[in-house]
């Protein structure tokens, strides 16, 4: 059962396509890393998971075929946007009270224990609250309708350090104790390296990559060696990312561990996943590899297991 699939999704606006040609298919169970640039798509791809906007073109289900945007697939979905949708003139109770009427599932008793846990006054106006206070109200009313599946669009882009910490810390409370799958937009790569164990990056407005953290790492290396004989080994490797220094050469490939042994006089090494999402979502620039190979959209199915 794969939590979100999509096939050949595409959203345009006018004559601008914001998602083309997407196919993807997300397993249940992971913490899911969705990056890329402002204006790759994230958005538009999550708000059609959700059912927020229909597709141009395509398709795209949700928890095991359901139909985005059908009843089945919203009572099953939570989605908190980046700018946490609160009603700031309202207090936290009657957030509550809102959201419990406008949903068939809500879990009032979590959701009181948990905003006394974060010390969140009821009586108080959500627009009272911090900004860490609210994006923890607004998770803490996606996660007490019981969903199989949160989707974060950047919940955290205004949040400082701390708040960004224990924001995390009760979505990963959600996954180990009730086996919630996240699907979480964030430019913080650093932080969802700590976090995610499933990876998709978008790129100009189509998958690049996706699959398991450490599938894909595993089948990534970079190489380092003399800047001279870059030529003559790049053209015989999957090369995905070139970086020239004044006497070496670094090339982040893809390689299956036997197929691409280290050539004489170079070194390899393991990569982040930060830097595996930063070689990605770089244009890639056919003056700057030094052999024919280009970056190029890897499948699910593609990941060298």
């Amino acid at each position: 059962m794969n939590v979100i699939e999509a096939t050949g999704l595409g959203k345009r606006y006018g004559s601008t396509w914001a998602l083309r040609e997407c196919s993807l298919a997300i397993p249940p169970g992971h913490v899911v890393a969705l990056v890329g640039p402002n204006g790759a798509g994230k958005t538009t791809l999550l708000n059609l998971a959700v059912g927020l906007t229909a597709p141009s073109a395509g398709t795209v289900t949700v928890l095991g075929g359901t139909p985005a945007g059908s009843p089945a697939a919203r009572e099953g979905i939570a989605f908190v946007a980046q700018d946490a949708p609160l009603h700031k003139n309202l207090s936290v109770a009657d957030m509550l009270h809102l959201t419990r009427n406008l949903n068939l599932h809500f879990d009032q008793g979590y959701a009181e224990a948990r905003l006394g846990e974060l010390a969140i006054p009821l009586d108080r106006k959500a627009g009272k609250l911090s900004g860490g206070q609210q994006a923890q109200l607004a998770l803490t009313l996606a996660l007490s309708r019981r969903p199989q599946l949160l989707v974060l669009d950047e919940p955290m882009a205004s949040l400082d350090p701390l708040a960004r910490h224990d924001f995390m810390a009760t979505v990963m409370a959600a996954v180990a104790d009730d086996g919630v799958s996240v699907v979480l937009s964030s430019h913080a790569l650093a932080e969802l390296e700590r976090v995610a164990d499933y990876l998709v990056i978008l790129s100009n407005g189509s998958v690049q990559v996706a699959g398991e953290v450490d599938d894909l790492l595993a089948c990534h290396r970079v190489f380092s060696g003399p800047d001279d004989e870059a030529n003559r080994y790049a053209e015989h490797l999957d090369v995905v990312h070139a970086l020239h220094s004044k006497a070496q050469t670094h090339l982040l490939i893809r390689t299956d561990g036997s197929t691409n042994p280290v050539p004489p006089g170079w070194k390899a090494r393991q990569i982040s996943l930060e830097e595996l999402a930063l070689a990605y979502l770089r244009e890639p620039d056919a003056a700057s590899l030094p052999g024919p190979s280009r970056a190029r959209q890897l499948e699910p199915t593609e990941v060298a297991r």
